[in-house]
């Protein structure tokens, strides 16, 4: 599916606020309601809108603590890399898990309460994955910029 600049232009308003009506989205891009409605129908059909999601404050749900924490595994088997990733993939701390370049084999996004429970997760969950020959974990400070969206009109 082509984007063309309407569909854009929605993509980048429904990212700003999923919850924004049809109505308000057509006067936005200047066309009908139902012409709107039947574009993010088809937005949605082809898989360009894969989920609509919200934006928890951390602080409110007390995840606070946000580390990004590197694993190295023992060998690059593809038992191994699919054994760990089934296993990732069932740890609620875990945000986000990619596969990457370099030294280490993974990066994973991982939020909790605070240092304890962090400490508690890599002791009791992460280090229970078998294969992993190293790990190295970083402390966010400060968060400067987190930004869920993907800008489409630039």
């Amino acid at each position: 599916m082509k984007l063309d600049s309407t569909d854009k232009l929605l993509l980048e308003l429904l990212q700003s606020d999923a919850k924004q009506s049809v109505k308000a989205l057509a006067s936005q891009v200047n066309l009908s309601a139902t012409a709107v409605y039947e574009r993010i129908k088809q937005l949605e059909r082809n898989k360009v809108i894969q989920q609509y999601t919200i934006q928890l404050n951390t602080e409110k749900i007390e995840k606070e603590f946000l580390s990004f924490c590197m694993i190295q595994l023992t060998k690059h088997s593809q038992a191994y890399l699919l054994e760990f990733e089934s296993k990732i993939k069932d740890l609620n701390e875990v945000l986000e898990c990619f596969h990457i370049s370099g030294t280490y084999d993974y990066l994973l996004k991982i939020r909790v309460k605070n240092i304890t429970e962090y400490r508690s997760f890599m002791v009791n969950k992460l280090t229970d994955i078998p294969h992993i020959a190293n790990t190295q974990s970083a402390f966010s400070i400060n968060e400067v910029k987190n930004q869920a969206g993907i800008s489409l009109l630039t």
